[in-house]
């Protein structure tokens, strides 16, 4: 076993002297680094959930097409996922703290304006221009907040101190339905506005914690920049669509492929880049691929769970979106308190124990779940939600922290946009593959339920579609409405149609489960080593345990 070096509060500038006790003048303050970056990603992660809830308002009010309101979600996503490695990048070649604060300034001005939207004619396009400027503000905000906090904590410490800021940031996602739903009862306005008070303090906070800058002086690598920007911004817009276009569409398939090959020239050119916008060559520790693979295959399903989790409970338990935000809750609570016990086994023992237990877990907890969502009752859930939460706590903190510690050369912003595009990636390709098949199974489901009413078939299948949109919030129709005998059947049948929808959730949470199982036999196979030493290679420091 090898000795840690890593002592003190912070890492030394590279020409200070031996490290004297507590803190010392003029080095950054741990606590408050800390509270500022995660007011900073609050805002980044509240920002995923609260806008679905203003939905309504918002197409009523700017006279909207729920397909157009879908853009104004969708813009923000899209640029969050094409320029995160952009963002990592930059925040290495011009210092944490520098990339941070403008990404901040970026994404609260964008805010305000989204906020501001004029009604009339130019209300669309100037409310998804402004959530894409948005999602660059977040690209850049995010890798370099978590960054600092790398930089900033020594390696001994580090694990508890993302454990914590997963844990709260990841735990914030819950809380943006409840403040949208509460916020918007005054005026949908303010789910935007709100950014701009907790901005402020993430600024003053940033500021007052004296966060050294280290830059590098590298050029940027500009044609990469593009082409992953493009090649990712591509594939997802065709992961996103294709619950629109159609999976059959030629626009979903052109999207998906082009944007494949333009990622796969992307890693070749940067191979034979002399400063690549990443270096490809961290993929050569083994540890490091294991943690990309788990991180993946488990987020394709915690970014999705809050989606499909709040739609069932608002369509087959009746419940408001308050309720639905509650029912969430069960799953942030396993999330939040294994999130913390994650951190101390990474900590103390590696990612390897804590990755094996949070995916077996999570696998078993998704799986109970959707046994469970067929009863009809949250009482009979909150257990399952738990423990799927938890699995997810587990893994996620150690999984990413274990992939930063092998920066090469200490690029930590590089290997966190590397880390949160691959997640964004997977969230992506969960969402549209768990919505088709989520849409699929609820038009087969119903289609049967109203035949057995008495429907003719060509009736009863095309009254399934319009329900399925309907619930699922993809469509620009809202099911069929009037007192024709079909619409009447739907009317008598929402009791069923209620449960052909929880049967068809318990599809995609069996999915969920199935994810988080091929995560569970990637994490066997982690080498069981970690980084145990500050230094400038951290992927070259590891030791076996």
């Amino acid at each position: 076993m090898g000795t840690d070096t890593s002592k003190g509060d912070g890492p030394e500038p590279a020409s200070s002297g031996p490290a004297a006790p507590g803190r010392r003048a003029g080095s950054p303050h741990q606590s408050l680094a800390l509270a500022a970056m995660l007011f900073a990603v609050s805002m980044t992660f509240i920002d995923q959930t609260i806008v679905a809830i203003a939905a309504p308002d918002i197409i009523h009010e700017l006279g909207l097409t729920s397909t157009q309101m879908q853009w104004v979600v969708n813009a923000y996503l899209l640029t969050l996922a094409a320029f995160f490695a952009l963002g990592g990048r930059l925040s290495d070649i011009y210092g944490h703290r520098r990339v941070m604060l403008i990404g901040t300034l970026v994404f609260v001005i964008s805010s305000a304006m989204c906020g501001a939207v004029p009604a009339g004619d130019f209300a669309q396009a100037w409310l998804i221009g402004f959530r894409a400027v948005q999602g660059i503000g977040a690209a850049l905000m995010f890798p370099a907040a978590l960054a600092v906090v790398i930089a900033v904590f020594p390696v001994e410490r580090r694990g508890r101190a993302l454990a914590l800021f997963f844990g709260l940031s990841g735990a914030l996602t819950a809380v943006g339905p409840l403040l949208g739903g509460w916020l918007t009862s005054w005026t949908w306005r303010a789910i935007f506005w709100v950014n701009v008070p907790v901005a402020v303090i993430a600024i003053v906070l940033t500021l007052l914690a004296r966060i050294p800058d280290r830059s590098k002086r590298e050029p940027l690598d500009l044609p990469g920049a593009v082409l992953v920007a493009l090649g990712m911004g591509l594939t997802v817009l065709g992961l996103q669509q294709a619950s629109t276009w159609g999976w059959d569409a030629v626009a979903t398939w052109a999207c998906i492929v082009v944007g494949v090959l333009v990622l796969a020239f992307f890693c070749w050119f940067e191979l034979r880049a002399r400063v690549p916008l990443i270096r490809l060559r961290v993929f050569r520790d083994r540890a490091f691929q294991i943690d990309t693979a788990v991180l993946f295959f488990s987020m394709m399903a915690f970014v999705p769970v809050f989606f499909f989790a709040s739609v069932y409970a608002q369509v087959s338990l009746s419940a408001s979106p308050n309720q639905a935000a509650l029912y969430l809750l069960y799953f942030f609570v396993g999330f939040g308190i294994a999130s913390q016990w994650g951190g101390r086994i990474l900590d103390k023992r590696g990612a390897r124990p804590a990755l094996k237990l949070g995916t077996a877990l999570g696998a078993v907890g998704f799986a109970l779940w959707a046994g469970k969502l067929t009863t009809l009752s949250m009482h009979d859930q909150w257990l399952y939600a738990a423990l799927a939460g938890a699995g997810i706590g587990f893994l996620l903190a150690p999984a990413s922290t274990d992939a930063v510690n092998r920066a090469i050369g200490a690029s930590y912003g590089e290997v966190t946009g590397i880390t949160q595009t691959v997640r964004n990636f997977a969230a992506s390709i969960g969402l549209a593959v768990f919505g088709t098949v989520l849409t699929h199974r609820t038009i087969t489901n119903v289609e049967g339920t109203l035949r057995d009413k008495g429907v003719p078939d060509g009736a009863a299948g095309d009254a399934a579609e319009s329900v399925a949109q309907a619930v699922t919030g993809q469509a620009d129709t809202r099911g069929p409405s009037g007192s024709g005998p079909v619409a009447d059947a739907v009317k008598d049948s929402m009791q069923a149609i209620r449960m052909d929808f929880a049967q068809a959730n318990q599809w995609v949470f069996y999915g969920m489960a199935i994810c988080l199982a091929v995560a569970f036999l990637f994490a066997l196979r982690h080498p069981g080593t970690r980084v145990t030493q500050d230094s400038p290679e951290g992927a070259g420091r590891a030791q076996k345990e």
